[in-house]
């Protein structure tokens, strides 16, 4: 082999062994930042139009009734308790909601771990994978859904407001550390390359998972 073609091929391997640091680094932080956010997601019936305007009507009122507790909140412990006593007045304002729409779908409010595709907040990208969550589920909860970040309080921000990035990034930074954050903040030339590491963490979650299945199948 000839200097230049051994030089070629040691230039693909410090690159591919780059590319795989950054990866496994990105995989590593965001197990670390999931455990620091909850996220708010209302599921509608269907995806009939009257359906999913159902469901921005139940979240608007449930954002406002959680309003004022959530702004007093100072950490995940104590927005978690929040939601936990609350279970049961979210239920009641989302079926006051519906009700009042003329219709009569059950709702069912719950927090626990749910999994996401990966979701883009402004500037922030959110990978796929099992976060903490308030669901709240109306009807058969077969339509689209909405989401929030509801830990930092997100939700709770003006989306048509020009300064929801920079609040947004503030909030962020206030619950994660440097790294975490420089995980999954992105300016807009960057956000294919991000997009893709957290797409290949995701393919190599999805193959872990499959091979600790059929372990314990064995």
């Amino acid at each position: 082999m000839n200097k230049k073609f051994m030089g070629i091929i040691l230039f693909c391997g410090i690159i591919l062994f780059t590319s795989f640091m950054s990866i496994g680094k990105i995989y590593e932080n965001q197990k670390a930042y999931k455990n620091e956010l909850i996220r708010f997601h209302v599921i509608a019936n269907s995806d009939s139009p009257k359906d999913q305007a159902l469901k921005l009507k139940v979240r608007d009122e449930v954002i406002k009734k959680l309003n004022p507790q959530f702004e007093k909140s100072k950490s995940l412990d104590e927005s978690r308790e929040i939601i936990k006593r609350n279970l049961g007045l979210i239920e009641e304002v989302a079926g006051t909601v519906i009700a009042s729409n003329g219709y009569d779908y059950d709702v069912k409010a719950n927090l626990g771990e749910v999994n996401f595709p990966t979701k883009n907040y402004g500037s922030i990208t959110l990978p796929a994978g099992e976060y903490e969550a308030l669901r709240v589920v109306i009807g058969d909860g077969d339509g689209a859904n909405w989401w929030c970040v509801l830990f930092p309080p997100l939700c709770f921000i003006d989306m048509e407001n020009g300064l929801t990035d920079e609040r947004t990034k503030e909030e962020m930074k206030s619950v994660l550390t440097k790294e975490e954050f420089n995980m999954i903040y992105t300016e807009k030339k960057q956000e294919f390359p991000l997009k893709l590491k957290f797409k290949i963490v995701e393919v190599l979650e999805d193959a872990k998972e499959k091979i600790n299945n059929k372990l314990v199948m064995k």
